[in-house]
């Protein structure tokens, strides 16, 4: 008789699927609207100011030919006296160069904002942003709600302003623009912070009352500006600003977990130790 092959078993046993925990929150966030006349207004204070400032990412147009990185290598290993760089004239030193790589034509200026919403994210948890703004034509829309928030135990304004990305993009000499933030502190946009503060409605999150944000903003007022503060710092002012009380959490029952392969014990030792 034929006994069947071991390999042929394990085959047919079925895939482990593996099992994952989330938790989701029984709150549901969302932004809260803003007015049409406020949205023409943000969008051309930024318009102005960002077209008077003159910056825009540089971008450079590289062609590239079939062939060119094998003669460029025969070119570097063979070097001629007629390939050697002939000395460059005083004149054209001086002259400034085009850029051989992207970057930014105001540096400075570029420093004072947060675009994008990793960059945006990342000032919101330092507490170094004074205004945020978020397109609405981010998808899926959830990328944005954790700025909720954030924005909120920092006690910064922060709205969605429809269209956003379509103003501010082209300006920027970017494809799309879904955050932007304003850093504290910062000198070229102050009048633009103050004229859209006013402006954006408030945030409401459930589990975070009001006096928190209250003694929060008391806080952000003695402060000086945004400088780079140390992680403890910067917990222990974070835990300061949002004394939240956490509610206790009743687990009604446990249930195990049914695809969890458990493997069984094994007793071969003891029974041997116990021969002896």
């Amino acid at each position: 008789m034929s006994t069947p092959a071991k390999g042929a078993t394990k085959k047919e046993k079925k895939k482990h699927i593996p099992v994952k925990t989330s938790l989701n929150s029984p709150y549901s966030v969302h932004w809260s609207p803003l007015e049409r006349e406020h949205k023409h207004f943000i969008l051309n204070t930024l318009k102005v100011k960002l077209s008077a400032v003159g910056l825009q990412k540089q971008r450079v147009v590289r062609f590239r030919e079939w062939g060119s990185r094998r003669r460029s290598r025969k070119k570097a290993s063979k070097p001629t006296e007629e390939q050697k760089p002939a000395p460059e004239p005083a004149e054209s030193v001086q002259t400034p160069s085009k850029p051989t790589e992207p970057c930014w034509s105001n540096p400075a200026v570029r420093k004072q904002l947060a675009i994008g919403i990793n960059e945006v994210t990342k000032g919101l948890e330092r507490n170094e942003l004074s205004l945020v703004l978020v397109c609405n034509s981010v998808k899926p829309a959830h990328m944005t709600c954790h700025l909720i928030p954030l924005s909120k135990t920092r006690s910064v304004p922060a709205c969605q302003v429809p269209s956003l990305s379509d103003t501010v993009a082209g300006l920027l000499g970017l494809k799309c623009v879904l955050a932007l933030g304003f850093r504290r502190g910062t000198e070229v946009f102050e009048d633009v912070v103050r004229a859209i503060t006013p402006v954006v409605p408030p945030l409401k999150v459930a589990w975070i009352p009001k006096d928190s944000t209250e003694k929060a903003e008391d806080k952000q007022s003695h402060t000086g500006q945004g400088q780079k503060r140390k992680l403890e710092e910067m917990s222990d002012e974070a835990t300061d600003a949002s004394p939240l009380i956490l509610q206790p959490l009743k687990v009604k029952k446990i249930i195990p977990n049914p695809t969890k392969i458990r493997k069984p014990k094994k007793k071969g030792k003891q029974k041997c130790l116990s021969a002896v």
